[in-house]
């Protein structure tokens, strides 16, 4: 089977707080890493009541801390958000008490609304130098040419894998042309995914980086006793997702009973569908079958589940099934 990684949003369910987010994040890191998972990474959103992970780099380094051998990083920092010098300032620092564990995506999108993009005091144009950002964010870690005025202290001469994450075309052209590995974000966006993934792949040019193309895409995976406990407990993301879409984002949402609408199923059907619902072996059969229809290079594994437990489960099911094969 191909290496397996984790995405963690950090949520902030029901009745808890930010500070038991947080310390669930690096319970499941370390959970994940005892199982042999590659990579668990963290992704940056504001003004979001259910999400903890904000301060994406402050929670990496958490998590970090709180595991030996499994990759920590970014899915993604949201580099619209961020002067590249200041992200490599951080990963740079990350890096130096973490060597050889950190990962650094990157994304287009603000992850925020305009109103909080104004008070992260982002120009909203931003977003439209995104590629002149990434090959500055780049320069950084590069070792200093003589004479050179500004450079990334920690940062320059330090090997960081630098990935390009997006739910479009438009990154998959950016990281073939740059040489980079690219991740796309099927598990929320998949319309795109199979020309994103071609573009990709064919348009790949060697780089110092990276001699041939790496993509990783996003699936999400939620396991259960038996299908129906399972498709329960799922609705927990349903709520969620249908919620942010309406412009009413909340905590992460318990399991209930729900009923859709027709516009409402039909977003859920659409933008969900690489969740996998069920037992642990009809959830791992799934995995499996798209691995083998798409052939991406990693999959990047959501658990967006309410109970820790669950979460835990779903990754122990997942391990047990396909990377014992």
């Amino acid at each position: 089977m191909i290496p397996l990684s984790i995405l963690d949003l950090a949520f902030i369910t029901e009745g808890s707080s930010a500070t038991e987010a947080l310390h669930r994040s690096a319970d499941l890191a370390q959970h994940a890493e005892s199982l042999g998972f590659k990579r668990f990474w963290l992704a940056e959103h504001h003004s979001m009541a259910g999400i903890a992970s904000a301060a994406t780099a402050v929670v990496i380094g958490y998590v970090a801390g709180a595991t030996k051998t499994i990759r920590v990083g970014a899915g993604g920092i949201m580099l619209p958000n961020h002067a590249p010098l200041a992200v490599a300032e951080a990963f740079g620092t990350l890096e130096s008490l973490y060597p050889g564990r950190i990962d650094l995506g990157l994304g287009r999108a603000p992850g925020s609304d305009q109103a909080t993009m104004r008070a992260l005091r982002r120009d909203p144009a931003s977003a439209d130098r995104f590629p002149q950002d990434v090959f500055e964010l780049l320069r950084y870690f590069e070792k200093p040419e003589k004479g050179q005025a500004v450079f990334a202290v920690p940062g320059a001469g330090l090997t960081i894998p630098v990935w390009l994450l997006g739910s479009s075309l438009f990154s998959a052209h950016l990281a073939a042309i740059m040489g980079l590995p690219f991740a796309f974000a099927s598990h929320f966006a998949p319309d795109l995914m199979k020309e994103a993934l071609a573009l990709y792949r064919e348009r790949f040019e060697p780089s110092e980086r990276l001699q041939s193309p790496y993509a990783m895409l996003g699936i999400n995976a939620v396991i259960g006793e038996t299908h129906t406990q399972a498709q329960q407990a799922a609705t927990s993301l349903q709520q969620h997702f249908v919620a942010l879409r309406q412009g009413r984002p909340s905590t992460f949402p318990a399991p209930r009973s729900v009923s859709w609408n027709s516009q409402e199923q039909r977003l859920l059907d659409s933008t969900l569908r690489y969740t996998f619902v069920g037992t642990a072996q009809d959830v791992t059969k799934n995995i499996s079958a798209f691995a083998e229809r798409y052939r991406p290079d990693e999959l990047l594994i959501g658990t967006p589940l309410y109970a820790q437990e669950e979460r835990r489960k779903t990754l122990t099911g997942i391990a047990h099934h396909l990377m014992e094969k």
